[in-house]
């Protein structure tokens, strides 16, 4: 759940199952237990506590929307239902007037949030989450010490839930700003504390662990919180999360929580993923990401097998290369896997997004890849993320045209070539080029990842297929190479492509 006080018990964006049965505290005794050390935290945490909550500041957001008056039910016209409905209504105000008349103005309706944030330079520049402030037109930050100060949006990103606000400062009382610490330093382990405005109830501190580091709760696309069991609850939204040197290593963004409150499993986006964006948004207003122009998949040991890549699954395998992006020009290509990312390791493909996405638009980056066996270092100078919703273009793969309708079986499928009436019978668009799966046997390997009828076969071993004879053919020649698993780019009736290993044995 995300943390502001509007949000549901779910994560943010997303809700998350209630963990399934009941955990048993036991009790065990010391003496039982010797030469065991146990763990013992700082003494007490005020002084840290006092020299950074003036810093914290409460969020109040409020919007305002045109409140739009009830329309009359629906009915039949002259049903003995008509008269009553609309005199009821008129009573209301809901309707049209006394005697037919114009419907009566309404008050806008109103709604609030609260939540928390923090200043980060003394002129007036707070963080918060996205979700905090929404699209609110009023907003107002409550200093410490009770002062409100209307507030300005420079700018916000719903892709890690980020905002950033101006304040205007009393000059004769200066506000308290906190540093931005090293999130990447922290090790789980390592004590922190919490400050915000839980439940509305003003600056209240809360102290725990970092539980874990680069979680991927899934609620966006550059995923890598820290986990922590410091109590975090609703309102505390877009609160700092302290390292013991009073530095902010997290912003708290979400919870799970089958109740609603705290369980000791919260969120925060760590400052070496916020850094960046907020430094972007102070600049420039919005956020400028770097663009690589691939579609990626994960490489699982059944991939990595039929790829002949060594030391198991790593990296991120390239199944979509758009036609205008940074990657084609470099000479990316699918079948690729990206190992290494500008010197970062790329271990797996959830890492490649963020890792390109915070890389400044227009640098050059050596990109280390795989390419059928062979590593390979390829220079791109990485091209800008539009923000959009639609999804990146896919590479337009050229391929021969098919044969005849012959039908074969390989590896639980049932194959045919892709005629004119093929098409027409399962939908393939014209752009689709490949070998059309007709038959799924429930049983096999390919059933178990999910290849369905109307889905075609577009590359065997890395190698374009056109006839189901090419298929069997690339099957013989893998198995000869002593491989146990084949990998099939396939694709789907619109034309979108993804890699499959099914095991030969």
């Amino acid at each position: 759940m995300a943390a502001s006080s509007r949000r549901n018990p779910a994560f943010a964006r997303r809700r998350l199952p209630a963990l399934a049965g009941a955990l048993l505290a036991l009790s065990v005794g010391t003496a039982a237990l010797p030469g065991v050390a146990l763990a013992k935290g700082p003494e007490s945490l005020a002084d840290l506590a006092e020299q950074v909550t003036d810093a914290v500041v409460n969020i109040s957001a409020s919007t305002t929307v045109e409140a739009r008056g009830r329309t009359l039910p629906q009915l039949p016209q002259g049903t003995p239902f008509e008269d009553l409905f609309e005199e009821f209504f008129n009573r209301r105000g809901q309707g049209g007037g006394q005697g037919g008349g114009e419907s009566q103005p309404r008050a806008p309706r109103r709604s609030n949030s609260l939540g928390s944030g923090f200043i980060i330079d003394s002129s007036g520049i707070v963080v918060t989450n996205n979700h905090v402030i929404g699209d609110a037109n009023d907003i107002q930050v409550i200093l410490h010490d009770g002062r409100k100060l209307k507030a300005e949006i420079i700018g916000k990103d719903s892709k890690i839930d980020l905002a950033v606000l101006r304040v205007k400062p009393d000059p004769d009382r200066p506000l308290k700003a906190v540093p931005l610490g090293d999130s990447d330093k922290m090790r789980p382990g390592d004590w922190v504390i919490a400050i915000g405005n839980p439940f509305g109830l003003g600056g209240s501190v809360s102290a725990g662990i970092v539980s874990a580091r680069g979680r991927n709760i899934e609620s966006g696309p550059y995923d890598n919180y820290i986990q922590t069991d410091a109590a975090i609850n609703k309102g505390n939204s877009g609160g700092p999360l302290f390292n013991m040197n009073g530095e902010v290593i997290g912003i708290n963004t979400a919870i799970l929580s089958p109740t609603g409150g705290s369980v000791g499993i919260g969120f925060a986006v760590p400052t070496a993923t916020a850094g960046p964006v907020i430094d972007q948004l102070r600049q420039f207003g919005e956020v400028r990401r770097g663009w690589l122009g691939v579609r990626i998949q994960n490489v699982d040991d059944t991939t990595a097998e039929a790829l002949g890549l060594k030391g198991g699954g790593r990296g991120a395998l390239i199944a979509g290369v758009d036609d205008k992006g940074p990657a084609k020009t470099a000479g990316l290509e699918v079948g690729d896997v990206i190992t290494k990312f500008n010197g970062v390791e790329v271990k797996s493909s959830s890492d490649l997004p963020r890792i390109v996405a915070s890389t400044p638009v227009g640098k050059v980056v050596d990109v280390t890849t795989i390419r059928k066996g062979q590593e390979q270092t390829k220079q791109v100078t990485l091209g800008r993320l539009e923000d959009s919703d639609k999804p990146q273009q896919q590479s337009n793969l050229s391929r021969p045209q098919p044969e005849a309708d012959v039908t074969r079986q390989a590896l639980g499928l049932n194959l045919t070539g892709l005629s004119d009436e093929a098409r027409k019978r399962f939908g393939v668009k014209d752009s689709v080029k490949g070998v059309l799966v007709t038959r799924v046997d429930p049983n096999s390997n390919a059933a178990d990842k999910r290849i369905q009828p109307g889905d075609v076969i577009v590359e065997v071993g890395q190698e374009a297929v056109n006839s189901p004879a090419d298929v069997t053919r690339r099957i013989d020649q893998i198995k000869k190479d002593g491989r146990k698993s084949a990998l099939l780019l396939v694709s789907n009736k619109e034309g979108e492509v993804r890699f499959v290993a099914l095991s030969l044995e």
